[in-house]
C-alpha cells in the first residue's frame, strides 16, 4: 500500500517536474532570443530570467517536502530512470520483432505459392515447344532460370496478401488487441509492419536490377541455341529495328554477338525503296558488324542490280549489347538497360514508351508495395477485422487484381493517349495509398 502511494506521489512529482522542466527550456530559448535581438538590454533581461528559474527551483523543492516524498526514493528513481527507460524500448522491440516475423513469414508463403501455380502454368506452355533437342527436361530448366523474374513479378501481391494474412493472424487471436492495450497506436503498428516490408523492397530493388536480368537473358540464350533459333525472341516474326531510313529484320539473334536471316531494306528521303539486301549471317568482329554469303538488290530509276557478297561491312550503331536488349522482353531487362535502350530509340526517332513505362515501373515499385502494405493493413484495423481468414485471402486477391488490371490499363493508354507512363504507375499506388491512409487515421 505504502509502495502505491509513493508512486502516485511520485507520478504527481513527475507531471509537475515536467511541466517545470519544460516551462524552463522555454526559458532558457528566450534568454538566447533576446541575447541575439537586443544586446542593449541583456543584464536586466537576464537577471529577471535567472530570478525566474530560481523561483521555479524554489517552488519545486517545497513541492516535494509537502508531498512528504523522500529524497532517498526519489534519487533512487531518477538513478533507474534510464533503465527503465531500456526496458520499455526492449519490450517494444520484442513487440516490433514478433510482429515483423509474422508479417514476413505470411509474405513468404503468400510469394511460394503464387510463383509455383505461375511456375507449373509455364511448364505447360513450354510442353508445346519440346522438340528432340530441346526436350521437356530442358523446359524445366528454362523455367527454373526464369524463376527470379516471377519472383520480382509477383512480390508486389504478394505483401498485400502477405500483409492480410500476418495482421490477420494476429487480430484472429486478439493479439493485436493486446498489443494496442499497452498502449501502442494503430500508426505505430502500421511502422511496425512497414518495416521489414522496407527491407523486402531494398532486397527486391537489387534483385530486379542485378539477377532477374542476368538469369533472364542467360535462360533465353540458351533456350535459342537448343532450339536453333526456330523459337524467337524479339516476337513470332523476330526481331525489327529502324535505324534513320534503313529498316532491318532479324530472324534470331545468338549470344557472342551472333545473328541468322539479316534483312535490310533503305529509302530514300520520299520513302522510296532504294536497297534490299539479305544475309545469312552476321558477326561482330573487332568493333564492326561483317555480313556473310548474301546478296543485295539495287533498285534504280527503270532498272534493278543484283550483287552477291560473301562478306561485306555492315555500318550501324547497333551493339551486340543492344541487340541483347531489344531481343528480350521489356519487363526483363534492368533500369539501366530500359534507359540505355529508351535513349537509343529517342536519337533513332522511334517510340520508347514501352520501355521508358517499364522503366517507371520498376523506379517505382516500391511506391507501388508501400502503398498495397498501407491499405492492407487498414483493412485489418477496419472493414476486415472480424472476418475469417479466408475472407481476407479473397479480400486480397481481389484488390491486387483490381490494382494489376488498372495498371495494365492505365499503362498503353499513355502510350496512346500520350501522357507520361509516370503518371500511369504512381496513379493506383497514390489511390491505395490514400485509402488506407484514410482509413487507419478513421480507425485510430
Amino acid at each position: 500500500m505504502k509502495n502505491l502511494i509513493f508512486f502516485a506521489k511520485l507520478k504527481k512529482t513527475w507531471i509537475f517536474l515536467a511541466t517545470k522542466l519544460k516551462f524552463m527550456r522555454a526559458l532558457i530559448l528566450e534568454i538566447f532570443e533576446n541575447f541575439l535581438s537586443s544586446s542593449k538590454k541583456i543584464p536586466s533581461l537576464i537577471l529577471s530570467k535567472i530570478r525566474l528559474l530560481g523561483k521555479d527551483c524554489s517552488n519545486l523543492v517545497l513541492f516535494i517536502r509537502e508531498e512528504d516524498i523522500s529524497i532517498k526514493r526519489l534519487i533512487f528513481f531518477v538513478r533507474n530512470l534510464p533503465s527503465y527507460i531500456i526496458k520499455d524500448l526492449k519490450s517494444m522491440s520484442r513487440i516490433s520483432s514478433y510482429i515483423s516475423v509474422s508479417v514476413i513469414g505470411a509474405v513468404g508463403l503468400a510469394l511460394l505459392i503464387i510463383v509455383a501455380l505461375d511456375t507449373v502454368g509455364s511448364m505447360i506452355d513450354g510442353a508445346s515447344d519440346v522438340t528432340k533437342e530441346y526436350n521437356f527436361f530442358q523446359v524445366l530448366i528454362y523455367v527454373a532460370l526464369t524463376t527470379p523474374g516471377r519472383i520480382y513479378e509477383f512480390l508486389p501481391t504478394a505483401a498485400l496478401i502477405g500483409c492480410l494474412v500476418g495482421l490477420g493472424g494476429l487480430a484472429n487471436n486478439s493479439e493485436l488487441m493486446v498489443i494496442r492495450a499497452a498502449g501502442v497506436s494503430v500508426l505505430r503498428i502500421v511502422w511496425m509492419v512497414l518495416r521489414p516490408i522496407l527491407l523486402l523492397v531494398v532486397i527486391g530493388v537489387m534483385f530486379g536490377e542485378y539477377i532477374v536480368p542476368h538469369s533472364e537473358k542467360y535462360a533465353e540464350s540458351r533456350r535459342m541455341l537448343l532450339t536453333k533459333g526456330k523459337v524467337s525472341q524479339g516476337s513470332a516474326s523476330g526481331l525489327w529495328n529502324k535505324e534513320g531510313n534503313e529498316f532491318t529484320h532479324i530472324e534470331s539473334i545468338f549470344p557472342g554477338g551472333e545473328l541468322f536471316g539479316v534483312t535490310r531494306y533503305e529509302f530514300d528521303d520520299n520513302h522510296v525503296l532504294k536497297k534490299a539486301s539479305f544475309a545469312d549471317k552476321a558477326s561482330f568482329q573487332n568493333g564492326t558488324w561483317v555480313e556473310e554469303f548474301g546478296a543485295a538488290t539495287y533498285f534504280e530509276a527503270n532498272s534493278t542490280r543484283v550483287e552477291n557478297f560473301i562478306q561485306r561491312i555492315w555500318t550501324t550503331e547497333l551493339s551486340p549489347e543492344l541487340l541483347n536488349i531489344a531481343s528480350l522482353p521489356s519487363e526483363s531487362l534492368s533500369m539501366r538497360d530500359l534507359n540505355k535502350h529508351s535513349s537509343y530509340l529517342n536519337d533513332q526517332g522511334q517510340n520508347a514508351s514501352r520501355y521508358e513505362l517499364d522503366f517507371w515501373r520498376k523506379a517505382l515499385q516500391p511506391f507501388t508495395i508501400i502503398g498495397l502494405v498501407l491499405i492492407a493493413s487498414s483493412f485489418i484495423f477496419g472493414p476486415l477485422r472480424r472476418v475469417s481468414m479466408g475472407y481476407r485471402i479473397f479480400a486480397g486477391v481481389v484488390v491486387g487484381i483490381v490494382f494489376r488490371i488498372s495498371q495494365d490499363l492505365l499503362g498503353p493508354a499513355s502510350m496512346v493517349f500520350g501522357f507520361s507512363p509516370f503518371i500511369a504507375v504512381i496513379f493506383p499506388a497514390i489511390v491505395c495509398s490514400l485509402i488506407g491512409i484514410f482509413l487507419l487515421r478513421k480507425s485510430s
